[in-house]
């Protein structure tokens, strides 16, 4: 596709008058409308003067790019105002625009005319292109330069991919562009930013983060070797990468009207150092490994926790609040065995808050699969990592089927980007939109399916198989086992089958079983509660902040509050809960604690069997988690 065939001959005037910003915006609107490219007139002048309240995208040198991309707009297309006397636009360098481009996009992603838009945009850089569509006497001639410029431009993955490193570089710069659209800005601050690099004799590579995704992605060595780093963006950047590195952060805008200011301060070397809150600790010997695989695959799960987070809390506090709306109005001990299972919705406000509750943590394996994917593919792989989290979560596999499915989402989209790199142009430019998904999606399902999901069924047959037929043994030993279990895996195979048997206990009329169940699963997150209490140089800011929050889920025992902890830090943070809850369900077995209902944690207070050990028993294996966790953990440097 070229620039031309988004550009509509009733789209385009030479002669245009505008009175004020408002004025050229409403004409440029209408002679989109014109095109037959918009249904709904009003909506997509919304979205182009939203926009514009963002920030002018008037970006200086007499050039205007207003933007709107909402379902109003059936086409991708272009409308083009050539303004003689000009207007004032409120543009970066207060001077008034005289060429105006309006873009349109639909909301359906289209890789195609992305590329074209984008490049459009860098031709607009070039200050004798600019001047010859100012100059035009007529449409034909407007179309005319602007398809000559588009055959002379080379195509743009391959002008971001030709950027190298010159000879006798007095500086090497790696940048970063991106905008809330990444539709025009993005690229033009990285055309900006190059020009003005290659006339300071200084290497440059530019990561563009638009809306068909990052490209021209910054490797961990070009990281490490660059002498400086530009980030001239208005949206979210992965900024981690850039820790310990001198760091030059601007809006877009200035990406593209000050960007020889920019590569100036980046040869002076007056940029501070970046230092990312994620970082962690790190001896130097460390850092030198940093782009090792184990950092790498902490680096992406750590995208999946941190997405996945807001959906334990919020979700957890909500359930919370069903368990003790119903404890404050239900007396459980009058209830049947059955009324007893649905504790937590039997009134109708308690229901509703559990409902809620409910589906957030619904959408936790999914977003962390999600996520997980998404650091590994880039967007792309998000859908594919949230099919394999749905199928972990609706399955039997759980929390480590889930982070299974995010990294092999990742790793699926990584071979079909190499697979369908021979197709040809044509082809390949519809690969995010259909062949991505549709593959992906499908190699997703069987695995997890057929692969991940059947063994781990196996396992949890096999474990309540074991824990049934040692039913009749120690009861210490029994406790140690079924609460150590509730702490593995939080949710997961082992968490399942040991709640199940203590539920079938409760069934079966053995009701100290489910006391330890219970406090196996209680302990984990208000030990990462306590301990982000006690040690909080061995927790990240983020942690600390959403640490005291476990203390409200532990007591509800709801045991996913400590995923997020578990998953930054296995190694650690999973056998210090599993010492924790097996002393716990040890001392609860121990103190002849029992429990008739299987949840709610201290809510359910009133149908526990000597209540007060077991909250002393509760509070022992907190003690202990919290303590090993403080021993165990490094220490954070944020």
């Amino acid at each position: 596709m070229r620039i031309t065939d988004l550009l509509d001959k009733r789209s385009i005037s030479l002669d245009a008058v505008c009175a004020s910003k408002s004025d050229a915006l409403d004409q440029a609107v209408a002679l989109m409308v014109k095109s037959g490219k918009i249904n709904d007139e009003e909506a997509y002048r919304k979205q182009v003067y939203l926009r514009e309240e963002e920030s002018t995208t008037g970006i200086g040198e007499g050039i205007a790019i207003p933007h709107g991309k909402c379902d109003a707009v059936t086409k991708p297309g272009l409308a083009a105002m050539v303004i003689k006397d000009g207007v004032d636009f409120d543009s970066l360098d207060d001077e008034p625009v005289n060429l105006l481009f309006l873009i349109a996009a639909p909301n359906t992603e289209d890789n195609i005319h992305l590329d074209v838009l984008s490049k459009l945009s860098m031709l607009l850089m070039d200050e004798n292109f600019v001047e010859k569509l100012k100059n035009a006497s007529s449409v034909d001639e407007f179309l005319e330069i602007v398809d000559a410029a588009d055959e002379e431009k080379p195509d743009l993955n391959d002008q971001l991919a030709a950027q190298t490193e010159t000879e006798g570089s007095v500086c090497r710069i790696i940048a970063v562009t991106s905008c809330p659209t990444g539709i025009a800005h993005t690229y033009m601050a990285a055309e900006g930013l190059e020009k003005a690099a290659k006339s300071h004799n200084c290497s440059i590579k530019v990561e563009t983060r638009g809306s068909g995704g990052a490209k021209n992605v910054l490797t961990d060595e070009e990281i490490a070797n660059a002498d400086c780093v530009i980030v001239a963006a208005d949206a979210k950047v992965p900024m981690d990468r850039f820790d310990g590195k001198k760091l030059i952060e601007v809006p877009v805008s200035d990406g593209i009207s000050k960007a020889d200011q920019l590569v100036e301060r980046a040869i002076s070397g007056d940029a501070p150092i970046y230092h990312s809150s994620n970082a962690g600790s790190q001896s130097t010997a460390s850092k030198k490994t940093s782009g090792g695989i184990g950092h790498k695959l902490y680096v992406h799960l750590m995208n999946g926790v941190s997405h996945m987070l807001p959906f334990v809390v919020g979700g957890g506090i909500l359930i919370a609040i069903a368990f003790l709306i119903d404890g404050m109005n239900v007396d459980i001990n009058s209830l049947s065995a059955d009324m007893r299972a649905n504790f937590g919705t039997i009134t109708p406000v308690a229901a509703a808050f559990k409902q809620i509750g409910g589906i957030a943590f619904g959408l936790m394996l999914p977003v962390l699969a999600g996520f997980i994917a998404m650091s590994i593919g880039d967007r792309p792989a998000l859908a594919v990592g949230f099919v394999g989290g749905m199928i972990a979560a609706n399955g039997k596999s759980g929390f480590l089927g889930a982070l299974a499915a995010g990294f092999l989402a990742g790793l699926i989209i990584l071979l079909l980007k190499k697979v369908f790199s021979r197709l040809p142009d044509a082809l390949e430019k519809i690969t995010p939109v259909l062949l991505y998904p549709v593959c992906g999606i499908l190699l997703m399902g069987l695995i997890m399916m057929f692969v991940i999901e059947p063994p781990v069924g196996a396992l949890n047959t096999a474990l309540n198989t074991a824990l049934t037929n040692m039913g009749a043994s120690s009861k210490i030993l029994l406790g140690i086992i079924c609460a150590g279990m509730m702490a593995i895996d939080m949710g997961g195979p082992f968490n399942k089958a040991a709640y199940v048997f203590g539920t079938a206990a409760i069934v079966a009329g053995n009701y100290d079983i489910m006391a330890a169940v219970m406090i196996g699963g209680m302990v984990p997150p208000c030990a990462i509660a306590l301990a982000t209490l006690l040690f909080k140089n061995k927790f990240a800011k983020e942690e600390r902040k959403s640490g005291p929050v476990n203390f409200i889920m532990g007591l509800a025992f709801i045991t996913e509050g400590a995923i997020p902890y578990a998953a930054a830090d296995p190694i650690r943070v999973l056998p210090s809960c599993v010492a924790g809850s097996a002393v716990a369900g040890a001392l609860s077995m121990a103190f002849g604690c029992t429990l008739m209902a299987p949840h709610g944690g201290i809510f359910v207070v009133p149908v526990m069997g000597n209540a007060g050990m077991y909250l002393v028993a509760l509070a022992v294996g907190t003690v202990i988690s919290a303590v090993l966790l403080g021993l165990l953990k490094k220490k954070v440097n944020e």
